[in-house]
């Protein structure tokens, strides 16, 4: 054996109660799981748990890390708080498949997101390219965590038929189909859609069926953010839901909430309506992060129709009087669909971030108004990012207590002050709603953050302790594992997390951050291989 983990409270992902054991890992797999002292043979190393849980490492459904795999080797944000899989490409724009003019138009996009990336070289341009990429990072030695993909359909818009605000003809439809179908076939796990944010809020719901029945072919699931959170919430779950039983695809929500003054204590009509869905019939989960504010691009509040033709468009309207006052009041009167139908408070919206350091003295600041908002816009290139504290307590706690819900952080790592989700949304569910609030059990929560998520994305031999299954594995103390990160100080690590494993490898060891690359792109499973292992939690 490699390594032998002696006298740990073994909790599986499968939400079935925990118990003590020892583990063997060989090969970058579990070997063996049985009763304490008797797993035959010796072991080069051995790791004394006791006091610590292992459970599977941890899957954050929503990760916004697509170029800080890249540019940081470390990437502790995410490996320190035991997770071992992100899935990327959310929320409709990333960076492929793209030819030049599209990279370009995204890039300062979702230059709020990920920084402008001119600390990285784009040398791809197809899914397949990306996931390469990913495989040969940091001189070969790949990334810090595993990584899937979701085919961003805002991205698909922009490269059939650019950033204009107008139905697709027949012919751009079909190069999109084509686009999402080589995706799939390059080895992304499904579709994303970001749905108030241009250009993919420009697609109508019988453009992204279609879209919806290339992913089912492949046996993808699609994970909109869908058109609002806010005033039409339930409008927005619903056609997602009808949208994709036309297309007979999978379907996860992604953070998957109920924000803004209009829906407090309304997360039970939201669950009522998952859970008559699932009753049909429907394929569905949903992921959220364990806070109340959400985290955003300022530009994103912007009317769909300001976003037509792309970057620069919106900045030139931004600069003209009379379209400024237009975007004004589609803001503050009327509520954009940009702001999910709600006019927008400023005392609401907090600068997290700017990408000319020339600005940085806005952040941590609350917006005094408009013209504020305007002129950072157009100074910073639309580069601010924000913190919007919209949310409320009772509805993300309701929602995380759903049989479908997983994991996810949402977590923007780039920007001065981001939000602590990006550091803290593993160890946060574990310590604060777990132990101190007990919201859910620990085997619960275990599955909603490894099993679960494992299982909708068809991953055959990972998410469970399971004898053959990858050792990507975590070793917490329930007793004090906590969430670092604050408001104040966000880039803080977690305590009460001292090992991570992945393909039986240390990321993480004695709470310190080695340096092993064990992470790697990790690709659709073939759509004929439907079989789930046994013991498998499908809900």
């Amino acid at each position: 054996m490699d390594l032998l983990i002696r006298g740990a409270r073994v909790v599986d992902g499968s939400g079935g109660p925990s118990y003590t054991a020892d583990v063997a890992v060989r090969g970058g797999r579990v070997a063996a799981i049985s009763p304490s002292g008797r797993i035959p043979g010796g072991a080069r190393a051995v790791l004394d748990a006791d006091g610590l849980v292992l459970a599977p490492g941890f899957v954050d459904m929503h990760a916004h890390s697509d170029l800080a795999l890249l540019r940081d080797p470390d990437h502790s944000a995410k490996a320190a708080q035991g997770v071992t899989l992100e899935v990327l490409g959310q929320d409709g724009l990333s960076y492929a498949p793209a030819d030049e003019a599209t990279l370009t138009g995204v890039r300062a996009a979702i230059a709020g997101w990920n920084g402008p990336g001119d600390d990285v070289d784009f040398d791809w341009r197809t899914v397949g390219g990306y996931l390469d990429r990913l495989d040969r990072a940091h001189g070969g030695r790949g990334i810090a965590v595993n990584a899937a993909y979701l085919v961003p359909q805002g991205t698909v818009r922009a490269y059939a038929l650019g950033w204009d605000d107008r139905p697709a003809t027949p012919a751009e439809l079909d190069r999109m189909r084509r686009l999402v179908a080589e995706g799939l076939e390059q080895g992304a796990v499904g579709l994303s859609s970001g749905l108030t944010y241009t250009p993919g809020m420009y697609a109508s719901g019988s453009e992204l069926t279609e879209l919806c029945a290339v992913v089912a072919r492949y046996g993808g699931y699609y994970c909109p953010h869908h058109r609002s959170y806010g005033r039409g919430a339930l409008d927005a779950y619903t056609e997602m839901i009808e949208l994709t039983r036309e297309a007979g695809c999978a379907l996860h929500l992604a953070h998957a909430t109920m924000n803004f003054g209009e829906n407090r204590g309304r997360a039970p009509e939201l669950l009522a309506l998952l859970d008559r869905a699932l009753a049909e019939g429907a394929d569905l989960t949903l992921d959220s992060y364990p806070y109340t504010p959400g985290c955003t691009t300022l530009a994103a509040l912007l009317p769909g129709w300001a976003g037509a033709g792309g970057p620069e468009a919106v900045l030139a309207r931004l600069r003209d009087g009379a379209t400024a006052e237009r975007i004004r009041h589609a803001l503050e009167v009327e509520g954009s669909d940009g702001c999910h139908g709600v006019p927008v408070d400023w005392s609401t919206v907090e600068i997290s971030g700017t990408s000319d350091p020339a600005h940085a003295h806005h952040v941590g600041t609350r917006l005094d108004g408009w013209e504020t908002a305007r002129r950072l816009l157009i100074e910073d290139r639309l580069g601010p990012t924000i913190l919007q504290h919209v949310g409320h307590e009772e509805n993300v706690r309701a929602i995380m207590r759903h049989r479908v819900h997983t994991g996810g952080s949402d977590g923007i790592l780039h920007g001065a002050k981001p939000h602590p989700r990006a550091w803290g949304t593993f160890p946060h569910y574990l310590g604060h709603y777990v132990r101190d609030l007990g919201v859910l059990t620990l085997e619960e929560c275990v599955a909603h953050l490894s099993g679960r998520p494992a299982a909708r994305l068809r991953l055959p031999d990972r998410g469970l302790v399971r004898e053959g299954y990858r050792a990507d594995l975590v070793l917490f103390d329930p007793l004090t594992v906590a969430a670092g990160a604050t408001y104040a100080n966000p880039r803080t690590a977690p305590t009460g997390i001292p090992h991570v494993l992945i393909d039986g490898r240390f990321v993480v060891r004695d709470g310190r951050r080695t340096e092993v690359l064990a992470g790697r792109a990790v690709r659709r499973t073939p759509v004929h291989d439907r079989s789930a292992p046994r013991g498998r939690p499908i809900r």
